[in-house]
């Protein structure tokens, strides 16, 4: 990839598998370490749908619902990877990155009523806890 600096830039393609489609883009549109504005986000998403060689026929809005909900189980996985990296490898590093990474997953449980029973025990144990803080 050309990136302003340190050309070329490279993806770390350590864990690559093959998997939902929509995996990658939420790696690299609902990164950990930056956040990107939502429109931008649907923008680079709508043209994904206009430019990708790989046949899929999906309305914009339930791609946009794959990724979305793809998201909050990477996101959710990575908050516990970050917990771990923590605790037993004594990375408290990584802790800095749990809130947007936290959020991801907030923001998904407030957009999708079948989620809200996630976003109700996030409330009643991690968010209460960390307003605790």
């Amino acid at each position: 990839m050309l990136v302003d600096s340190n050309n070329p830039g490279v993806i770390d393609y350590q864990d690559a598998v093959v998997g939902p489609v929509t995996y990658d883009l939420v790696s690299l549109f609902k990164d950990c370490y930056i956040e990107w504005p939502r429109s931008k986000v649907e923008d680079w998403l709508d043209r994904y749908l206009q430019l990708t060689s790989i046949d899929i026929p999906v309305e914009r809005d339930r791609f946009i619902r794959w990724f979305d909900l793809m998201g909050v189980q990477r996101h959710l996985k990575v908050l516990g990877i970050f917990a771990r990296l923590n605790y037993r490898d004594g990375k408290s590093q990584y802790l800095n990155d749990l809130p947007l990474t936290l959020n991801y997953v907030i923001d998904s449980c407030k957009q999708y009523e079948e989620l809200s029973p996630l976003l109700d025990l996030l409330e009643a144990t991690v968010l209460t806890h960390s307003e605790a803080s």
